[in-house]
């Protein structure tokens, strides 16, 4: 049973949960950016919540049907077409040989995430398919390429009956307020004015924004640490550069920074993040990091329950 990749820009790929445990190695996590639609995603089908799926970021991607079978997609809405009819993100749905699931642009938010059956098959590199392009790591073929036309998806479950999220679960994930930050070791290396401007003011996302790093433009932020060595940076770091302009560390960040830091993004507040488009305004709030932890464990219970079939 196979989907082949009839179209597909540079920014389509293989993600699943991330490659952990190598860091020490200098090998960086990957995965998908938005976790949590992607854990919505697989769980339409019945799959563990990081099993792999494609990551279709701004869109520019068509497949085409080898077998008939059920897909999912959650995630952003980049106005997929099922044969020319239109498919919203957050359901799964049947698909027929011979027919053409298409990605055109984005309506609302950045990455879709496409599950099949099972998940999707790919040899693991270091107990992960995650597709790290730098590291040349992971994906399809196991060398860090993103998915290119005339590949060949392959899955291995059965394809259940399809079904919905849960009620008052949204089909996209975008920001519903400011991104919770866990504060982070440096805090205190920062002036009284930068740390009033991080949580007062306005954050717009910038074009220089990958599945690195996020940056964000607004006021100009000190810090009275003039050097600091090297060390660990967690999914979501927010680090300070020189020009003081914050950089959120993504899933396929550097394994260590020597930037002062002034916290972390939530899990959650990560995933929101990788569905803003350049130029979105966004807010950011100080969070205790009990607070941070019992919110993680409510999104992870919530792929506990069991599916509605309709």
């Amino acid at each position: 049973m196979s989907l082949i990749i009839e179209r597909s820009g540079a920014l389509a790929s293989l993600q699943d949960g991330g490659r952990f445990g190598v860091r020490h190695l200098g090998v960086t996590q990957g995965g998908a950016l938005d976790w949590v639609s992607q854990g919505w995603a697989n769980w339409l089908l019945g799959n563990p919540p990081d099993a792999a799926t494609v990551e279709i970021t701004l869109g520019n991607v068509t497949l085409r049907a080898e077998a008939d079978t059920c897909l999912a997609i959650c995630g952003a809405d980049l106005n997929a077409t099922l044969d020319d009819q239109p498919l919203l993100p957050g359901r799964s749905f049947t698909i027929r040989k011979g027919q053409r699931l298409t990605f055109a642009q984005p309506r609302e938010g950045v990455r879709a995430y496409l599950a099949a059956p099972g998940g999707f098959a790919a040899t693991p590199v270091l107990d992960s398919c995650a597709t790290v392009r730098r590291e040349q790591l992971g994906g399809l073929h196991g060398d860090g390429r993103p998915l290119e036309a005339e590949d060949r998806l392959h899955w291995n479950g059965t394809a259940p009956a399809p079904r919905e999220l849960p009620t008052g679960q949204p089909a996209r994930l975008l920001p519903s307020g400011p991104l919770p930050v866990v504060l982070g070791a440096q805090i205190g290396d920062f002036s009284g004015q930068s740390l009033f401007d991080v949580f007062n003011s306005d954050w717009t996302v910038d074009q220089r924004a990958d599945r690195m790093g996020i940056r964000l433009l607004g006021p100009v932020l000190r810090s009275t640490r003039q050097s600091m060595i090297s060390e660990g940076v967690p999914l979501g770091a927010i680090q300070v550069p020189p020009d003081g302009q914050p950089i959120v560390l993504m899933n396929d960040r550097q394994t260590i920074g020597g930037y002062p830091r002034l916290g972390a993004l939530t899990p959650l507040a990560v995933a929101q993040l990788a569905q803003c488009l350049p130029a979105s305004v966004l807010r950011l709030k100080p969070v205790a990091l009990q607070s941070a932890q019992q919110e993680q464990r409510r999104l992870l219970a919530a792929w506990q329950q069991q599916p509605v079939e309709r």
